[in-house]
């Protein structure tokens, strides 16, 4: 008799507290209706499948479940099944109205929070359906299991518009700079009125298309694989994060094709100068890396503030959800109490078993509809009371929308010149951040005077709902018990002080154990901010290290050209740091939405294991004095929570290497963009160089001069054929002994340089084969030496010899390179001397003046010291026994015979035009 009256309480347990875990985990499309009929099909075949499901538990060790197959002593079986679905849970008509998102099979997995889970599939999990929210109050009226699914999907929306306003303030930025240089060539007359408007339509048209296109792909993504508008799966938030961050690229790649175009059209209109134009390229890349500076600390500032705003987010919901477990604790106890007294009275014979159970049934069933009309009523003034004040918080943002527009298009309006951008760009951005920190306090604000209200709105509910058990219990003790029983109303009303008595000690029981699980929840999160903080220190430190090396590659690159200008390098290094700082801005947006989705992925079996921790550490608490059996069912608690720890730990592992993996493959493909775009860059600088270097020796050569020489030497009456005839075999003897001794001297340089690698070669070899050896031997040695360390041992030996090589070979093409430029120069300049003492000779013989022009001689060398200062640009340290020149040249090797040719060509020219005119002289001298 004791057992089957216990067993009804317990069964209101059980099911109660399950039904709190599961109430987020019904199907959305799924109806109640069809709930119902399937509990009500086979009331047997509906019993046994419970008492499998619930074989698998492992219950508190207060509690003595024993479930029976036919059901026959859980009255509540027997009742209307609509019961089932009323305990702390929402019962609307509407699908949209069912928060709820797990499917059946789902909902039997995690039933309860001490559920032994049995291996569910990831893709199961990541179809699965969760409501689409726009603004945390609204998670507030969402169902538990939801919660982390919704708060982590907010902070994706918030990164997303974050990048969003960052990058139409960059667009901003560069149109106005632009403008201001614009405006700046207008007021010195070197653009008309007209050009200039016409660029700065031509401008802002253009990122209007690009913004165009941006927002037109991103709503296709958006669409895509939308079912359903009210919800959502994390496959579908997975794809749309990829498809998002691939667009985003696109865009900021096209985004800068388009400012170099159109600083070209405006140089190539302006027609400026190489130098200007090289320098005004300068100063418009050098703002903009200010820009990007000032976007990614406000960037980097912002994503903390998202972070520290989601773990606030998780407290508040987490302290909704306590206030709303309160009732159906509150039921929990007043039964138990009021089970104790009858049992009480049944041992003393007042009252029989019969009687006691249909007490018990009836108190159950009035509880049950009390639980089922205070979740309804919570639920719906709840979201009632969000909907307000959502459009209360609508207004409010629409008219700061309309102030900071008025503020924005004020401060544009103003005039500023060249020298005031720096002001320009910092006043911008900060009306631009002031606008965000008021946006973002106006939001906050509003959240937590959102869970203020609905916590209010939950203790009046909580009081009401109290209040409405308190007088089902006093309508038990003084109106029911003195029919059934033969006690009078003063016993009854004794019994009734008793029971107020003996809850009192079960009501602080619920409240110490609330605060308990509230200090647990608090320690878990602060152990999530001390693992997010560690990640994010780590990204940091991976951002800077690959913006070191690419640093290293770009010096490397301009080292080895050699041939700009210190202006030409610092605007080829600066476009590359500005185009770095962009590209790894985007990516730290990307690695932040990445950390979000993992913890997304994560979220089921986080929320598992600490509510088995919660569960076993408030029964290890309640329970000082245990015996064996809750010794050993502790132990196997203690055990199953360390089997789920190690499978976090490994799904964690894998989780984070899966997003890694994807982070890697969009850097390499950001750093392809990255390395195309500066291709054409520096492709353009070279090209501007050979213009220029080509145009000065057209002035330089005196082609015009020459012509006019051969022409007096044709017409002169002083030159005869012997005289002209000597000047030419002279010429013509000085140039092949000038080519001899180059040949000779270029042969002895290289031969000179091939003994000298080999003997390099030979000696680093050998001393590399002893440091291996010796590693390898102590490698060996060592017994502890696993295959992977051997394996390290072998892919650092061969590194190391590939280094070498590379080293060595990279070092002989510079000292290669040097001695052929040294001999080329040389070369070059002996070719002129020759060439200029032919042509002096014959103007004195043909008496035509000669032009006033500086010696050959004296022209080259500052040439050849140019070139070698240019050279001396970007210096790494080499050995000590080279020549300084030797030290600061970097060249390739295709660099080598294109030089080559180059002098080839050059000594070409200058046997070429000697003869051409010694032909005409000849004719001269025969005629």
């Amino acid at each position: 008799q004791k057992d089957d009256s216990q067993r009804l309480l317990e069964s209101f347990n059980t099911d109660e507290k399950e039904h709190t875990l599961m109430k987020s985990k019904a199907e959305p499309y799924t109806s109640k209706e069809e709930m119902v009929l399937e509990e009500s099909e086979s009331p047997l075949n509906s019993n046994i499948a419970a008492f499998a499901l619930k074989a698998k538990v492992i219950y508190p060790i207060n509690q003595k479940f024993r479930p029976l197959a036919d059901g026959s002593s859980n009255p509540s079986l027997h009742e209307n099944p609509k019961q089932a679905v009323l305990p702390n849970q929402v019962v609307e008509t509407s699908m949209s109205g069912s928060l709820g998102s797990l499917s059946q099979g789902d909902k039997e997995d995690c039933s309860s929070s001490t559920t032994i889970h049995s291996t569910t599939s990831d893709d199961r999990f990541q179809a699965r359906a969760f409501l689409k929210v726009a603004s945390f109050p609204e998670v507030l009226t969402c169902e538990s299991f939801d919660v982390k699914l919704c708060l982590c999907s907010l902070t994706l929306k918030d990164l997303m518009l974050l990048d969003t306003e960052l990058r139409k303030e960059k667009h901003v930025m560069f149109i106005q700079v632009f403008k201001i240089y614009l405006t700046d060539f207008h007021r010195k007359k070197k653009i008309t009125d007209g050009l200039l408007k016409k660029i700065l339509l031509n401008q802002e048209n253009d990122f209007e298309e690009l913004q165009k296109q941006l927002d037109s792909r991103l709503q296709n993504t958006e669409m895509s694989g939308a079912h359903n508008s009210e919800f959502q799966t994390l496959e579908d938030l997975e794809r749309r994060e990829r498809e998002y961050s691939e667009h985003v690229i696109d865009n900021m790649e096209a985004f800068w094709r388009q400012t170099d175009k159109a600083q070209q059209d405006f140089l190539d209109q302006s027609k400026c100068s190489s130098a200007k134009a090289t320098k005004i390229m300068l100063d418009l890349a050098e703002k903009m890396i200010a820009v990007e500076s000032l976007l990614s600390e406000s960037q980097d500032l912002q994503a903390m503030d998202i972070q520290e705003r989601l773990f606030n987010w998780e407290l508040m919901v987490k302290m909704i959800d306590l206030l709303k477990s309160s009732i159906p604790e509150e039921c929990k106890g007043r039964l138990n109490t009021v089970s104790n007294i009858l049992d009480h009275l049944t041992v003393k014979n007042n009252l029989s078993v019969r009687q006691k159970e249909e007490l018990l049934t009836d108190l159950h069933k009035a509880f049950w509809e009390q639980l089922a009309h205070y979740s309804n009523e919570c639920m719906q003034q709840s979201k009632d009371l969000i909907l307000k004040r959502l459009e209360c918080r609508a207004k409010k943002k629409e008219e700061f929308k309309h102030r900071q527009e008025a503020e924005q298009e004020s401060l544009l309006s103003k005039t500023f010149h060249t020298e005031d951008v720096h002001n320009f760009l910092k006043a911008y951005h900060e009306l631009m951040e002031k606008h965000r920190q008021a946006q973002w306090d106006l939001e906050e604000e509003d959240d937590c005077e959102s869970t203020e209200a609905v916590a209010d709105l939950c203790k009046e509910l909580y009081s009401k709902a109290s209040h409405a058990l308190a007088e089902l219990v006093t309508e038990l003790f003084l109106q029911t018990l003195p029919v059934v029983t033969s006690l009078s109303v003063r016993e009854c009303e004794l019994l009734k002080e008793e029971w107020q008595e003996n809850l009192v000690p079960q009501l602080e029981k619920w409240e110490n154990h609330r605060q308990r699980r509230w200090k647990l929840f608090q320690e878990q999160l602060l152990q999530e901010k001390e693992l997010w903080i560690t990640e994010y220190a780590l990204s940091t430190v991976m951002q800077k290290h690959l913006s070191e090396k690419q640093e290293k590659i770009i010096q490397g690159v301009v080292s080895r050209l050699g041939c700009l200008s210190d202006a030409s390098v610092s605007y080829v290094l600066q476009k590359h740091r500005l185009l770095l700082c962009s590209v790894l801005r985007r990516l730290t947006f990307r690695r932040a939405g990445m950390a979000a989705l993992a913890c997304m992925r994560l979220s089921r079996k986080k929320s598992t294991l600490q509510e088995l921790r919660e569960q076993h550490t408030l029964q290890k608490g309640s329970s000082l004095c245990q015996d064996e059996d809750q010794w050993q069912l502790q132990k196997a608690v203690e055990s199953h929570i360390r089997e789920e720890e190690e499978k976090l730990e490994e799904e964690t592992q894998e989780t984070n290497l899966e997003f890694h993996h994807q982070l890697v493959t969009e850097i390499q493909e950001a750093l392809q963009f990255l390395q195309q775009h500066m291709e054409q860059v520096i492709g353009q600088t070279l090209l501007q160089y050979a213009r220029g270097e080509a145009e000065k020796k057209s002035l330089d050569d005196g082609q015009d001069f020459k012509e006019r020489l051969v022409e007096s030497a044709v017409e002169s009456v002083y030159g005869t054929s012997n005289n002209i005839n000597r000047l030419v075999q002279n010429y013509y003897q000085q140039l092949g002994k000038i080519t001899e001794g180059y040949e000779g001297k270029k042969l002895q340089h290289l031969k000179s340089l091939q003994a000298e690698r080999n003997e390099k070669i030979r000696l680093k070899n050998k001393e590399n084969e002893l440091a291996l050896t010796e590693k390898h031997t102590k490698g060996l040695l060592n017994v502890s030496s696993t295959v992977h360390q051997r394996v390290m041992l072998q892919q650092n030996k061969i590194m190391a010899q590939f280094e070498l090589q590379q080293q060595l070979r990279l070092e002989s093409l510079k000292q290669k390179l040097l001695g052929l430029h040294h001999l080329g120069t040389e070369l070059e300049n002996q070719l002129r001397e020759a060439e200029q003492d032919f042509v002096s000779e014959l103007a004195v013989l043909t008496r035509v003046p000669l032009p006033v022009k500086k010696q050959p001689s004296k022209r080259s060398k500052p040439a050849g010291e140019k070139a070698n200062s240019k050279r001396q640009t970007f210096q790494s340290p080499k050995p000590a026994e080279k020549d300084d020149s030797h030290e600061n040249i970097q060249e390739p090797h295709g660099i080598t015979s294109g030089l080559c040719r180059e002098m080839s060509q050059s000594s070409h020219e200058g046997e070429t035009e000697p003869k051409k005119n010694s032909k005409m002289l000849k004719k001269k001298g025969s005629r």
